[in-house]
């Protein structure tokens, strides 16, 4: 039910075939974040057409409104959000860290209060499971502690422990044979705790295994030794995801280290806020410069309803004005774009030349200062000569 076959390698790069219930898709891929069952302001056909594959959903959120219980009885998540192809469900542990003065962690679990009415909620490995098995995802994440930056040795030493007694916790508690629970190994930027958590953690063998804790804050020079680390010891042949990253370099680089799956809420936050992204960095729609400007947001390579019918001129406008459709079609054209970076690291990949194609993107994303980081992602892939 659940196969992962590798098709191709460019160094460390891999493109790869992941097959679940409701469709095979393509790796490496960035996975558009459906919070609340929903990519704000976008439809599943319009996710569809732009080359989306997976859309992601989160258990706490879920779980606060409409409820797991009411999902499952509307058909779940593909049915309820009438997106018929894959998706997966975080399991909450993001929340843990993220929503730090409403929660209390303890052994069983973590005691929350929502966020929506100050109701008292007690997540634990098994519940978490318990509500994704109602959601209906096709991959469920296994309920972890993702600790901030910066934390202590003893600290994230303590979360890890704790995080791999959840794991066990989490595989007991799973009966559905139709949901692939992928393990999660933390270690924040600490190498050595890195290896304890995923030497631990692939013990486990699970379908496919993340990589967490990263993009939390932590400069680059400390999460790119973090991701080189993880996916030399996470399996060859199991699918590696690195959770919670989504700008455009991050991509390309942890790419070239092997990593085959991403998501992020950063194309749709910023396409909110009106940037729009291009291979240079991003365009600031909300500057009046774009006021007079009537080319599409991506003039050379416009392949898509929002890349092409709309000017810069237009979008800039309807940013000012606040109108519905500017962040619509911003987001729409962002993913867009990100689809279309990862589209082209698959076919570099499928032809040999992963190293030519990172280091385009560098020239122009970052012209003659490329950070030391991206320069050493991409020599420790096997790219950069």
């Amino acid at each position: 039910m659940f196969e992962f076959a590798i098709t191709a390698q460019s160094g460390r790069a891999r493109t790869g075939l992941f097959h679940t219930p409701h469709g095979v898709v393509q790796t490496p891929l960035f996975m558009p974040v459906g919070t609340q069952g929903s990519v704000k302001g976008l439809s599943p056909r319009e996710l569809r057409e732009i080359g989306s594959q997976i859309i992601l959903g989160n258990t706490y959120h879920l779980l606060l409104r409409p409820g797991p219980e009411r999902v499952r009885a509307l058909g779940g998540l593909h049915k309820f959000a009438a997106y018929d192809g894959p998706w997966l469900t975080d399991s909450g542990g993001f929340q843990v860290m993220s929503l730090g003065d409403l929660r209390k962690i303890s052994e069983q679990g973590v005691t929350f209060r929502s966020h929506l009415n100050g109701d008292l909620i007690e997540l634990t490995p098994e519940y978490s499971i318990q509500v994704q098995e109602a959601l209906g995802a096709d991959i469920i994440m296994a309920f972890d502690e993702c600790p901030p930056y910066p934390a202590t040795t003893e600290y994230l030493k303590a979360s890890i422990e704790r995080t791999l007694r959840w794991l066990e916790r989490c595989l007991k508690a799973k009966t559905r044979p139709d949901q692939a629970l992928f393990a999660i190994a933390q270690g924040g930027v600490d190498l050595k705790l890195r290896r304890f958590s995923a030497e631990a953690t692939v013990a486990f063998d699970t379908p496919g295994f993340a990589i967490g804790g990263l993009a939390v804050g932590e400069p680059k020079e400390g999460m790119y030794p973090a991701v080189e680390l993880s996916t030399r010891l996470l399996p060859e042949h199991k699918p590696r995801y690195l959770m919670g990253v989504g700008h455009p370099e991050d991509l390309v680089a942890a790419v070239a280290l092997g990593v085959d799956m991403f998501d992020c809420v950063y194309p749709t936050r910023t396409g909110r806020f009106g940037y729009a992204l291009v291979p240079e960095g991003r365009l600031n729609l909300k500057l009046s410069r774009y006021l007079d400007d009537p080319r599409p947001t991506r003039p050379r390579i416009a392949t898509r309803y929002a890349c092409t019918h709309y000017s810069r001129a237009y979008l800039a406008h309807l940013v000012r004005a606040e109108e519905m459709l500017a962040p619509r079609m911003i987001s729409l054209h962002n993913l867009r774009y990100l689809h279309r970076l990862m589209e082209g690291a698959r076919t570099a990949i499928q032809t040999g030349n992963y190293g030519e194609f990172a280091q385009d993107f560098a020239g122009r994303r970052f012209g003659r200062q490329i950070p030391g980081w991206f320069t050493r992602a991409l020599q420790e892939g096997g790219h950069w000569n």
